[in-house]
């Protein structure tokens, strides 16, 4: 059974930083593309970033590009994303998930990003 457990959020003021992580254990992890999403409240879920199953590759939202950046450790089985210069419209739940392209498999529960201005 696939598991994601996404940590690290929290409050933080304008202009901080954070860094999620995803564990993800039950699928050969290095074999799948990874993906951060978020959803603020009152919005659909949206794409954040993606990262491909070796680390070489990265996509990002323009809205976080310059900003955000994805990576990931094959022999920890965890992805992650480091947030800088973090705005108030950051703020929201964001989810880790297996695949990439739209194409989905597997979702984690969410970790709170609180940005206060």
């Amino acid at each position: 059974q696939v598991q994601l457990v996404e940590s690290g959020g929290g409050l933080v003021q304008a202009g901080g930083s954070l860094r999620l992580s995803c564990a993800a254990s039950g699928h050969t992890f290095s074999r799948y593309a990874m993906s951060w999403f978020r959803q603020a409240p009152g919005k659909e879920r949206e794409f954040v970033a993606t990262i491909n199953k070796s680390g070489g590759t990265t996509y990002y939202a323009d809205s976080v590009k310059g900003r955000f950046t994805i990576f990931r450790d094959n022999a920890k089985n965890t992805v992650y994303l480091q947030m800088n210069s973090l705005k108030s419209e950051d703020t929201a739940v964001y989810y880790c998930a297996v695949g990439a392209a739209g194409s989905y498999e597997y979702w984690g529960q969410g970790t709170q990003v609180t940005v206060s201005s």
